[in-house]
């Protein structure tokens, strides 16, 4: 019997267990654990896209209880590609931390195998209930990655995030109590099947639950105005750490997709597509907003803080629109933003051991050894972000732009768009102009720079390369991803027709 969808929750979990327990062994013995069990994610997580790459759902009921009593796991084509791009991230973070980083607490590796468990089983989960607690694990390992280090502007950043989340966590329980008290159930496709035959009498209780799942998506996806919490949390971070943070908010935004396509999509009756009204706004006010912070970020890591808001705006903009050639642009451009935003987290990281004092603050220094080689890697990042020609940055707006009908739609997203990019741009601009260009004096012979961690910064920032070299068979997979996740009455007929411990339910794609 196929246990192969439960690995990437177990995996992790074990490794931190196990490390957790042998918190007196030597910083090289937890290094090589958790590199191993990181990097085992990776062909696990190729493994599983393969399975579902057909358009097929995999469903596992744990404790062998049939959906909807039971809590089941369920794999397709967008909780495939989610792990494979949690892997492909953390395994580079990872690797960047254990050349020193990870040296501040004897725990940072169980703690960073337990954010990896909850942010698989939050991509894996069929059960409403138990996205609240795979949000828990992920958050709460996250409070203590955020403060790994210490220092004031941890401990003052990590306050405002741990408050800011409890709060949304509050919000994020109320809501699961009134669906469950109306409805009866928490199970995904169970609840899609319930909102298609609510009662009117209910439908206002409903949708203030709906709204109330959309705030603390929100929240989680820094939307604004709930963004403000990022930037200082993600400039305080180390390196490491907020390499691995860019796919947090990711989370907040596959919630979305998940949440808003199946329970409350085009059959929900008069709950159908409510999110499209208030995200389409907020988003491209968020990506605006988020540009014109990246132009008056003061840091480096600021400013990739900024980048991250900005392109949360852009997927949004891309889900609001309801489209699925639309949601297939967002899929594609989701890996990019999330791959170049980790590497160019991790190359602020390598910039602010070279500056010493200095950090990475966007003002006149020193010159860097190896100055050259991390200005060609910058250069490469910014581009990426900026979304300019070749690289996949570019594709994936322009995909974007061209799923838009005629119309007011197509006038302000391409008019925000094309705004905040060229912002985006300038921002850019100055502080690559600044870093490599207006520097003082000769570069220190006693700063030496580690090669191990510039590979890793360079292997997330090569990603955009690689999204343009393969940019068909992807478009191609993310466009069937989008038509799976239009078409719920497979998902639906996948999970509640499981029975047994592990049921592989084959579904043809539903494109109609």
């Amino acid at each position: 019997m196929n246990h192969w969808i439960i690995l990437p929750i177990i995996l992790p979990l074990l490794s931190g267990l196990l490390l957790l327990l042998g918190g007196r062994w030597a910083q090289s013995r937890k290094r090589l654990l958790s590199l191993l069990a990181t990097a085992a994610l990776l062909p696990l997580a190729v493994a599983l896209l393969l399975q579902v790459g057909d358009g097929s759902y995999r469903v596992y009921a744990l404790g062998n209880w049939p959906a909807p009593y039971g809590i089941v796991l369920v794999l397709d084509r967008l909780a495939a590609l989610m792990l494979l791009l949690t892997a492909l991230l953390a395994l580079p973070s990872l690797w960047y931390a254990t050349r020193g980083d990870d040296g501040h607490s004897g725990h940072f590796h169980a703690i960073f195998q337990f954010q990896l468990m909850g942010l698989n089983g939050a991509f894996l989960t069929g059960d409403l209930f138990n996205l609240f607690v795979f949000f828990e694990v992920l958050l709460i390992a996250s409070y203590a990655l955020l403060l790994h280090g210490g220092g004031a502007a941890r401990s003052r950043a990590g306050l405002h995030y741990v408050l800011l989340n409890l709060t949304g966590s509050s919000l994020f329980l109320i809501a699961v109590g009134v669906l469950y008290g109306i409805t009866g159930t928490l199970n995904m496709a169970d609840l899609a099947q319930r909102m298609a035959q609510a009662a009117p009498s209910e439908a206002g209780l409903l949708h203030a639950a709906a709204l109330l799942l959309l705030l603390v998506f929100a929240l989680k996806a820094a939307l604004l105005p709930l963004y403000f919490w990022l930037p200082s949390a993600y400039s305080a971070a180390s390196a490491p750490v907020a390499a691995l943070f860019a796919i947090m908010t990711k989370v907040g935004v596959y919630a979305i997709v998940r949440v808003y396509t199946l329970i409350f999509g085009a059959e929900a009756g008069v709950l159908a597509n409510l999110a499209s009204e208030w995200l389409w706004p907020l988003a491209l006010a968020t990506l605006l907003l988020g540009a014109f912070g990246a132009l008056a970020a003061g840091t480096l890591r600021g400013l990739i803080a900024y980048l991250l808001i900005i392109s949360v705006g852009i997927l949004l903009a891309g889900v609001a629109l309801h489209t699925t050639a639309a949601l297939g642009a967002v899929l594609y451009y989701l890996p990019h933003t999330t791959l170049v935003s980790g590497g160019l987290f991790l190359l602020a990281g390598i910039i602010r051991g070279q500056r010493g004092a200095d950090e990475d603050r966007l003002g006149s220094a020193a010159a860097m050894p190896w100055q050259a080689t991390l200005g060609v890697l910058f250069f490469i990042g910014a581009i990426a972000v900026a979304g300019l020609p070749p690289l996949s940055g570019f594709i994936g707006k322009l995909v974007l732009l061209s799923a838009v009908a005629p119309g007011p739609q197509q006038a302000w997203l391409w008019s925000v768009v094309l705004g905040g990019s060229l912002i985006t741009l300038i921002a850019l601009s100055r502080a690559g102009s600044v870093l490599f260009w207006k520097t003082t004096g000769g570069a220190s012979a006693t700063v030496t720079l580690d090669r191990q961690q510039l590979l890793a910064a360079t292997l997330l920032l090569l990603a955009p390369l690689l999204l343009s070299l393969f940019a068909a068979p992807l478009l191609a997979f993310t466009e069937a991803t989008a038509q799976q996740l239009h078409a719920p009455r497979g998902y639906i007929a996948a999970v509640l027709g499981a029975e047994g411990p592990l049921s592989l339910v084959a579904t043809q794609e539903v494109a109609r």
